[in-house]
């Protein structure tokens, strides 16, 4: 009976949250700067159509990223708390994300005629060398995320004493930090499709192990499981989740921290329920972020970091708050 439970309790999940990631889809290619009718949405597939341009190389690309970057983000957020063992983690509170900004603005202002399919690469190397300082200072302990906040505060100073130094590119660079998917068209999103077609499937190859860490190292470690193996191995697809994304969007705030949790409270914490799960709800914030920055006042744009930062910053001091 308790098995029939879950198992309705997790169908039903998924029709209501698939459903109204059709439905943020729809309002995505919809809304914006005027909004599109369904009649001029099904003509604006034809080339020679005057909103063509529109729906096609800016709406549509942008509808799909928010979709797979807020999933990408969703799942690294479950998996850094799965290893770290801490509610308060997430790689943006721990630091992860505005190291992947920082090395991605970096190379906006130094090397402006690199190929754009190396920022991946870059972001990748930035958030690794933040995770192992972090790493270093505090190991895996409840510091991490109060020392993960001051470090993520200096990653960002330094980007923001970088383009005060450098005010010609200072225009992209505040776009990239701010966290925006303003722009993004099928170039970006050609870049990033292979590198999440190869990490999105891989973190439900760890979800016995994951399963079992919650129970304690000591008793992961005498059920079989190679406990610093799994530990590096899942906080290294983490990182390349989160700075995938950040590479394309720039640092979208608290949306790894907010996920996971709203996941575990609607699915539990089994990972092959919890990660397919916060994937959704990843996509389903990110969706809904994206689509309030361009109506709330048109033609103005809000950076759509902003507003998970308005969500997630008073979730973050919730947890800070009941947790000892």
């Amino acid at each position: 009976m308790r098995a029939s439970h879950v198992s309705f309790r997790a169908i039903g999940f998924y029709v209501i949250t698939l459903s109204l990631m059709v439905l943020l889809f729809g309002l995505s290619i919809r809304l914006g700067t005027y909004t599109l009718s369904f009649e001029e949405i099904w003509a604006a597939f034809q080339p020679d159509d005057k909103n063509y341009f529109t729906l096609m190389e800016y709406r549509l690309p942008r509808a799909v990223l928010a979709i797979l970057l807020g999933g990408a983000l969703a799942i690294s957020g479950v998996l850094v708390q799965s290893v770290v063992r801490n509610p308060l983690a997430s790689p943006d509170i721990l630091g992860i994300n505005n190291a992947a900004g920082l090395v991605a603005v970096s190379v906006l202002m130094f090397l402006p005629n690199l190929a754009f399919y190396w920022m991946p690469i870059f972001a990748f190397l930035g958030g690794v060398l933040s995770f192992v300082i972090l790493w270093i200072v505090c190991g895996f302990n409840f510091k991490m995320a109060i020392i993960g906040v001051a470090l993520s505060a200096l990653w960002a100073a330094i980007s923001h004493y970088l383009m005060l130094t450098n005010p010609v590119e200072i225009n992209t660079a505040m776009l990239w930090l701010t966290g925006s998917l303003w722009g993004r068209s099928w170039s970006y999103l050609n870049v990033v499709l292979p590198w999440l077609v190869v990490l999105l499937p891989l973190p439900f190859i760890f979800c016995r192990d994951l399963d079992t860490l919650g129970l304690g190292e000591n008793k992961a470690s005498t059920l079989g499981v190679t406990v610093n193996k799994v530990q590096i191995s899942v906080l290294v697809l983490a990182v390349a989740l989160s700075t995938t994304a950040v590479a394309i969007c720039g640092p979208i705030a608290f949306l790894g921290l907010v996920a996971p949790h709203l996941a575990r409270r609607l699915v539990g914490g089994r990972h092959r329920t919890l990660l397919p799960a916060a994937l959704i709800i990843g996509a389903l914030l990110l969706q809904l972020s994206d689509i309030l920055a361009r109506v709330i006042d048109p033609p103005t744009e809000l950076p759509a970091g902003i507003l998970t930062a308005i969500i997630g910053a008073p979730y973050f001091f919730y947890l800070l708050m009941r947790t000892k």
